[in-house]
This record gives C-alpha cells, structure tokens and sequence, in this order.
C-alpha cells in the first residue's frame, strides 16, 4: 500500500516511522522493485467522466512508476478538457528541460481486458512516446527530440523496477535532473513531490539550503567531521531535518502542491519510495486507489491527500466518499457524507492557515478560519428543516 512502512536500504530514503537516520554515501532515493518483466496486473473498470475506464492495480510492494503513468494516460483521455494533462509552457518546470511534445498521448485498453502484462504495458507507453511529435520541424529539435526518445527507450524497462530520483527541499516540482526524468517531460506529466523544508525555520533553511536529498546526505557526512563547531551544528540540523520529516510530506509540502497542482490535472506524485497517480479536484488533492485488494471495490478509486500523518479517506469515481468498510470487510451503514466532507474540508482550512503563518498575503486569516469552523458547528447541530412535501 502507499503507507507502508520501508526499511532504510542503501540508496533508498529514510523510513515512514520516525527513528534515528542512519546516513551513509547514498544513491538517489528510487522505488522498490515493483514489478519484473513476466508480472501481471489485474485491470478495474471505473466510470470515469461518464464512460467506462481501465485503471491497473498492483498486488505487492506498492505504486511503482509503470503503473502510476500508465493510469495517468489511461484516464486523461478526457482529462484535458478540464486541465489535466495540458502541456507546459517552454522553460516551466525544475527537471532541467521542457517538454517538447505538442498533444496529450492516450492509452486505450480493449474493452475485455481484465489482465494485462509488465511487457503490454511497457509495449503500449512506447508506443505513446514514440507517437509525441516535438512541437515545430526545424533541425535542431528533431535531432534533440530524437535523441530524448532514444534516451526513454533506454530507461523504459526500469520503469518497472524503480526510477532514480533525487527531491531538491525547495519546491514540489524540484528534483535533480536524471535521464529518468525525460518520460515524465515527453508525455507531459507533471512529477510532483511535498518534501519541503519549512521556511519559517531559518536554521533549517540555512542547512539545507537548495541541495538535493544526496548533496545534503554528504553534507551531513561532511559536517560531523569538521573541526569548526558552526558546522558541525549544521549537520546536527540537516540530519535532525531528515529525522523530523521521514514521512517525505510536511505541512508546508502540502500546501504547496495544493497550490501549484493544477484543477483537473494528472500527475504523478512521489513519496516514500512510491509514484502515486495525483489529481486534483475542487481544490483537493487525491491519489488513485491502486492496491489490488480494491479490485471489486467500485466505490473505493480515490485516496484524500489532506494531511501528513496519513490520515485520509477513501472516495468513488465521482469523489464522494465511499462508506468504510467493517472488520469482516462488509461495507457499514453509511454515514453522513455531508458530515464527512466537512471534515475534510475543516482539515484543508487546518492547512491554509498554516500557509497563512507563512503568507501574509493568504486568502485565509485566523478570523476567517475561526468563523468558517464556527459557522460550521453551528450548522452540524442546526441543520435547517426540510418541509414534508
């Protein structure tokens, strides 16, 4: 699932539980492997915009980044109609190069499908990279164009082992560019992760300043060697960093990528060694639902991003919230989904405010916040009557 807890490997990130981080040389943090070569996964119809859509779910280890892209092309063929999947203009993003596509590539699934391989779907995103046209014909950029589909192809069959990748601390879109990363450019998906330091900790700033997860794993390497005790202060910073945030979300990450994502767009989202499918609705964010235990679950397909600490709720195609399921796995009485929508709307104002700290300029004040959560607790116990008819 996307909450479980992973052991720190070498070259992998540090775990969910907070504990002491043991910081040794590290490569990128990549995913687990996830899938080899002759894995299969079971396909989940949804109602999605109204037609019936494929989604793939996954038995074991969690999201890997196959699976999170190819659910992103399978839903956004209609999608783009309100934002998501749009391209990006030239020059935006932190990755290091633009996209060079002009069209939003599509995967389509036959209508029986029910199970489908790692090679059909490595097959099927080929085919869409292959299908992206660079945006004009001169010469330069179909050689460079070229030369990126040369690169993808090379890094496609890792896709279902796990990507390299390396967060910067400064922005939900900032990672350190690796060849990797030019699948993500080429059809157009926005990658996206929360882990963020918090600038109003100005020792926690000055310690991480803009390095990547890598330069500040030697940096704190660096500094509990140095004989200058300013330094060594630092590292205690950075490493203490590290600890307090294990989960790879905090609450200044979560308002930023509120923010920043798009109404109605699909990304891919990672945490904690997971690529997660990423929309966002109504100004909220939700991960698909890909775990196969949900395969006959038609009203559990979304996930609620509104908190760091993992608390969330599921929701249906429509992203209403889905009734929770008993111990015996039976779906219980339904509650009142106006008073669960509250929830999460009252945790996201939580959030806002949070950003308010840190934004003056913040549509949402302490006062406003505090009458919304009032006028909402007043409402919960004064419903207004509903004449018979």
């Amino acid at each position: 699932g996307s909450h479980e807890e992973q052991p720190l490997q070498e070259g992998g990130s540090p775990p969910v539980a907070p504990q002491p981080v043991l910081v040794a040389p590290a490569e990128p943090p990549r995913a687990q492997p996830a899938a080899r070569a002759g894995d299969f996964y079971c396909v989940k119809w949804i109602r999605w915009k109204g037609e019936r859509t494929p989604v793939v779910t996954q038995s074991e280890n969690g999201p890997c980044p196959l699976l999170a892209i190819i659910n992103v092309l399978l839903l956004q063929w209609k999608a783009s109609s309100g934002g998501g999947g749009l391209p990006k203009s030239p020059g935006e993003g932190s990755r290091g190069r633009s996209p060079t596509s002009s069209g939003c590539p599509q995967v389509k699934l036959p209508p029986q499908k029910e199970v489908i391989t790692a090679e059909e779907l490595m097959a099927h995103l080929g085919n869409c990279i292959l299908a992206t046209q660079p945006r004009d014909t001169s010469e330069g950029l179909q050689l460079n164009f070229q030369q990126n589909i040369s690169d993808t192809m090379t890094v496609l069959p890792k896709l279902s082992t796990g990507l390299d990748v390396n967060v910067r601390f400064t922005g939900v879109s900032d990672f350190e560019y690796t060849p990797e990363c030019i699948i993500f450019d080429l059809l157009n998906i926005p990658l996206y992760h929360g882990w963020l330091v918090d600038p109003q900790s100005p020792e926690q700033v000055q310690a991480v300043g803009k390095l990547s997860y890598n330069q500040l794993v030697e940096k704190i390497i660096t500094c509990k060697h140095a004989s200058d005790s300013s330094l060594v202060s630092e590292g205690l910073v950075a490493e203490q960093f590290l600890e307090s945030t294990a989960s790879q979300l905090t609450f200044h990450g979560l308002c930023e990528l509120t923010a920043r994502a798009r109404e109605g767009e699909l990304g891919v989202f990672f945490r904690n060694n997971h690529f997660s499918t990423m929309i966002k609705h109504k100004g909220h964010l939700y991960l698909l639902v890909t775990d196969q235990g949900f395969l006959h679950e038609e009203g559990v397909v979304w996930e609620s991003l509104h908190s760091v600490d993992g608390d969330s709720c599921f929701c249906d195609t429509e992203f209403h919230l889905s009734h929770p399921l008993g111990k015996d796995g039976a779906t219980a009485a339904p509650p009142d989904p106006r008073l669960q929508q509250r929830q999460v709307d009252q945790d996201y104002m939580v959030a806002l405010s949070l950003q308010q700290v840190q934004d003056p300029h913040s549509l949402l004040s302490d006062l406003e916040l505090a009458r919304q959560l009032q006028h909402e607790e007043y409402q919960q116990h004064h419903p207004h009557p509903h004449p018979h008819p």
